[in-house]
C-alpha cells in the first residue's frame, strides 16, 4: 500500500471522526469516502471550525510558538515601530516576559508607568513579574507593595502568589507562611497549596504538609481531565512528597 493511500485513509478516518463528533449530517460519509471528498470536507467543515474555536486557536498559537518562538514578538515589535502606544508596549512586554526576556520586559513595563498609568496595577504587576524573573525578589516585593498601596481594591491571585514567593525568597518565612495559608484556600489551582505544603515541610510541620498534599490529590481525583492536565506539575509533586514521607 502506497504512502498516498495510507495518508488518504488516515484523512478519511479523521474526517469521519470529526463528522460524528460534531453532529454533521450523515450524507457526508458518502462525500468523505470518495478520493477528493476528504479534502473538500476539511476545507469546508474543519477549517471554519478551527477559526471559530478558541481552544483550536490557542493550539495553533502554541504550535507556532514552538516552531518560531520569536514570531509573535517580531510582529508586535513591528506594530510598535508603526504606533508607539502604551497598548503596543504592554503587548510587547507581555510577549518578552512569556519568552523569558525579563530585562526587556521590565524596561517596557517601566516605560509605561507615567501619566495616567503611573500607578496602573496591571503594569506594576508586570514589573514585579519581570523583577522576580531576573532574581530580584526585593524589587518585586517593593513593586507589589506599591501596587497595593495605590490600588487597595485591586485583587490578583497571581499577584498574591508572586508576593508570597517574594517573601519566601527573601527569607521572611513567617510572612510567606501567612500568605500561602490564604492562597491554599483561594488560589484557583494547586500551586498555592503545593508551595504552602513545601514551606510547611521545611518548617518541620510534616503532618500539616502531608495533609495539604493529600488535599491536592483528593481534589485532583474528582477534577475534570483538563484541570488534571493543567495542574499536572503540582499533582506529581504532591505524589512524590507523599511517597517520600
Amino acid at each position: 500500500m502506497s504512502l498516498a493511500v495510507i495518508a488518504l485513509l488516515c484523512l478519511q478516518g479523521f474526517c469521519l471522526y470529526h463528522m460524528a463528533k460534531t453532529g454533521r449530517p450523515y450524507w457526508w460519509i458518502w462525500v468523505i469516502m470518495i478520493p477528493v471528498g476528504a479534502p473538500v470536507y476539511v476545507l469546508t467543515q474543519v477549517l471554519p471550525d478551527l477559526r471559530n474555536d478558541p481552544g483550536a486557536r490557542r493550539a495553533v498559537r502554541s504550535v507556532q510558538r514552538t516552531i518560531d518562538p520569536q514570531r509573535e514578538k517580531k510582529r508586535i515589535a513591528a506594530q510598535l515601530e508603526v504606533a508607539d502606544t502604551v497598548d503596543n508596549r504592554l503587548k510587547l512586554a507581555a510577549e518578552c516576559l512569556a519568552l523569558g526576556d525579563v530585562l526587556n520586559a521590565e524596561e517596557l513595563y517601566l516605560s509605561c508607568l507615567k501619566g495616567p498609568h503611573a500607578t496602573d496595577p496591571d503594569i506594576l504587576l508586570g514589573v514585579a513579574r519581570a523583577q522576580f524573573g531576573r532574581g530580584d525578589a526585593a524589587a518585586a516585593r517593593k513593586s507589589l507593595e506599591k501596587l497595593i498601596e495605590a490600588n487597595p481594591q485591586f485583587t490578583s491571585h497571581d499577584g498574591h502568589l508572586l508576593y508570597a514567593r517574594s517573601l519566601e525568597q527573601l527569607g521572611d518565612e513567617a510572612a510567606a507562611m501567612h500568605e500561602y495559608e490564604t492562597l491554599a484556600s483561594s488560589y484557583p489551582g494547586e500551586e498555592g497549596r503545593a508551595r504552602y505544603a513545601m514551606l510547611l515541610k521545611r518548617a518541620n510541620r510534616t503532618d500539616d504538609a502531608r495533609t495539604v498534599f493529600q488535599q491536592i490529590l483528593a481534589r485532583a481525583k474528582v477534577a475534570p481531565k483538563y484541570y488534571q492536565r493543567a495542574q499536572k506539575e503540582w499533582i506529581e509533586l504532591a505524589k512524590e512528597q507523599l511517597r517520600a514521607t
